[in-house]
């Protein structure tokens, strides 16, 4: 899948069969629905890709300190970027796994 072909799901009722969960949870992220994001970053703790994700969805919701914490768990720096920017980075990132 594409990153254009990603972004066109969005218009949809539900993801895309398939996604790998990461994926899946930015797309609910991207929708608003951010309880069901966080319910998948907190499937898989201790998973590097989920623990960024994780750190994704604290910022998003304004926690700095805790996306620190979780930026350090997925051995990453913190992003000092858009949220935007973020989003797509991290879709990009698993587009292309």
């Amino acid at each position: 899948m594409t990153y254009q072909t990603f972004l066109e799901t969005l218009t949809q009722p539900a993801p895309p069969s398939g996604l790998n969960p990461i994926l899946n949870a930015l797309w609910h992220a991207e929708r608003g629905d951010w309880d069901a994001a966080h319910e998948i970053a907190q499937s898989r703790e201790g998973s590097p890709d989920y623990d960024a994700l994780h750190a994704y969805l604290h910022r998003v919701e304004g926690d700095q300190g805790n996306a620190g914490y979780w930026y350090r768990r997925a051995r990453r720096p913190v992003f000092e970027g858009s949220l935007k920017a973020e989003w797509e980075a991290l879709v990009r990132e698993f587009l292309e796994r």
